[in-house]
């Protein structure tokens, strides 16, 4: 088969397109003929500087793709399901940009038919870490499903990101008013085509009295991608016992809390990341991202806020270059 390994840290540069033996599923895993495979963030600061934890790594936690294969203690009948795939490379060294690649059998989802290959590869680490988020208020429910945020406010930073694209699908998918702040308007034009509400540009004028105007009370749950660069709004509009859910820090700004006023808030910050989440969130989020799918709540592609950048399995590295390169959108790759 055909992947794409490297096997050293370093740029772009070092991703190489290689043949490999076809890989065999053990206890308790699954084969996947990958379609096509999602790019993250995530994965070009793993091969940039994340310690090597095998002599190779085929990159890649998202994918979707089809079983050829099971192994023992899997159903059989399994073999032929259409699935999506999450965390395929976390503590593994077989990602998803390959020909085929093996996962436990619980991180291949099975994939609705009416739900296309691009849905499920832009799923995966995006959809869970959207689900985290809101599911971690105090207050707030632990599972998602229509009308289990009903009367809550969510605030999307960064909506037009593939993220905040699907905080923006889930919240609204399960009850909740949706706002979004954007830089511009074409960004404006994405988040409200995935579903938000409202639409606040931050670079303008006073976008926490913006935020205020259309949440009096304050928001419920802020997910959050550039937490140094947003504090300030995010404590400005943020209810008493609300909850910032922390993702990211695009930018890197440093981030310092004034403890009275948080204490005043009784605001919680939830910093989240997928590799040490657990697995009971992991399934619980699986499984109500992929009813999501089912319901039809999260589909991707221009139309619906969240353009897709494509590329072929040999062009991987010019892929997760434009992922570092900020491009906006879902990164794919095709999978022949």
């Amino acid at each position: 088969m055909k992947a794409i390994i490297y096997s050293d840290n370093g740029g772009p540069e070092v991703l190489r397109l290689v043949d490999r033996d076809l890989p065999v599923p053990g206890p308790g895993e699954v084969r996947v003929r990958v379609s096509v495979s999602g790019v993250n963030p995530t994965d070009w600061k793993s091969r940039s500087g994340n310690p090597m934890q095998f002599p190779e790594i085929t990159p890649h936690h998202d994918g979707a793709g089809v079983i050829d294969a099971v192994g023992e203690g899997v159903d059989p009948s399994r073999a032929g399901q259409r699935v999506w795939l999450y965390m395929a490379a976390a503590g593994r060294p077989t990602g998803t940009a390959a020909e085929y690649t093996v996962v436990p059998a619980e991180r291949a989802v099975p994939l609705q038919d009416e739900a296309g290959l691009d849905v499920g590869a832009a799923l995966g680490v995006p959809a869970l870490t959207a689900h985290r988020a809101l599911t971690v208020a105090e207050d707030g429910p632990r599972r998602l499903r229509p009308g289990a945020l009903d009367g809550a406010v969510v605030l999307a930073a960064g909506g037009a990101g593939a993220v905040g694209h699907a905080v923006i699908q889930l919240a609204r998918w399960a009850g909740a008013t949706v706002i979004s702040t954007i830089s511009g308007p074409e960004k404006a034009r994405l988040a409200t085509a995935a579903g938000a509400h409202h639409v606040v540009n931050y670079r303008e004028g006073d976008p926490a009295a913006a935020i205020r105007e259309i949440a009096p009370e304050g928001v419920d749950i802020i997910a959050e991608v550039a937490l140094g660069a947003n504090l300030d709004m995010d404590l400005a509009v943020l209810r008493t016992c609300g909850t910032i859910s922390v993702y990211a820090n695009d930018g890197d700004k440093p981030v310092r809390l004034d403890v009275r006023q948080n204490m005043f808030l009784n605001s919680r910050f939830q910093f989240l990341v997928l590799y040490t989440v657990g697995s009971e969130a992991l399934a619980a989020g699986a499984e109500d991202v992929a009813a999501a799918v089912g319901d039809g709540a999260l589909p991707v592609g221009e139309e619906h806020g969240l353009p897709l950048v494509r590329f072929p399995l040999d062009r991987t590295a010019d892929a997760q270059q434009a992922v570092e390169n900020g491009t906006v959108g879902k990164v794919l790759v095709d999978i022949p």
